[in-house]
């Protein structure tokens, strides 16, 4: 075998050791694993039955055409169980809201609240919110994004899967309207720290939640915030304007 064969033998040896393909880039890194989860009856029901009258089309290119009627619109990133998501809906009734959320347990029982409520005003996703914002949000579109208590991944080997990085929050950053919010909560100290270093670096960013980080009046407690405060774990609320 020629010296040439050879380096090219051990160069395709070590991609596919490493499951990277010559002929498409590296997988992007996701924030998410989807795990499973116990599903009820109920839950399976409501995606099988209501899934489809709240669902965002795939084709929809811009969120805000999702609803039947102009208004701000708010996009929750990972809305849990959803109980978070139906209670500003229906405090908030002159809103537009997406909710984003990959597990399907949770999606269940957001889809039952918004049915057992009422609501109209809002449209869910389940899809990487990543891949939501940059296929179907126009440039300066949103009103307000709320990410409540995303995976902190503690472990340094996982700080590269934590949602807040800055090439999301340049993306985070062309959809938000002039004078639009970006709302964050966690109780990971360390990856509040993490977030605002993140968020300072941008210039078209103001932190407008100091000097006491506490919870605005729009965001309820959720699930994780009371899990998190039986652990002793402090909370910490940073929202963020985009310059005007």
């Amino acid at each position: 075998m020629s010296e040439k064969s050879l380096d090219d033998k051990r160069l395709s040896e070590k991609l596919a050791g490493e499951n990277v393909s010559t002929d498409h880039p590296r997988r992007r890194v996701r924030s998410f694993v989807r795990r499973p989860g116990r599903m009820t009856a109920a839950q399976q029901r409501a995606l099988d039955e209501l899934l489809s009258d709240y669902e965002l089309a795939l084709d929809c290119k811009d969120l805000r055409a999702a609803f039947s009627r102009p208004a701000p619109l708010v996009v929750e990133i990972g809305c849990g169980n959803g109980d978070a998501l139906v209670w500003m809906a229906a405090n908030e009734p002159d809103k537009n809201f997406v909710g984003i959320e990959v597990h399907e347990p949770g999606m269940g029982r957001l889809l039952r609240g918004l049915a057992r409520d009422e609501l109209t005003n809002v449209r869910v996703a389940m899809r990487d919110a990543v891949e939501v914002l940059h296929e179907q949000a126009p440039e300066a579109s949103i009103d307000e994004l709320r990410i409540y208590f995303p995976d902190p991944w503690p472990k340094k080997r996982h700080h590269k899967r934590r949602l807040i990085q800055p090439e999301f929050v340049s993306e985070i950053i062309r959809v938000l309207k002039p004078g639009g919010l970006l709302h964050l909560a966690t109780d990971w100290p360390a990856y509040a720290d993490w977030m605002r270093e993140v968020l300072d670096e941008q210039s078209a960013l103001k932190n407008t939640s100091q000097p006491d980080f506490a919870r605005p009046a729009w965001r309820p407690e959720t699930h994780f915030e009371r899990r998190g405060e039986r652990k002793g774990h402090p909370i910490v609320d940073l929202v963020y304007q985009k310059a005007h």
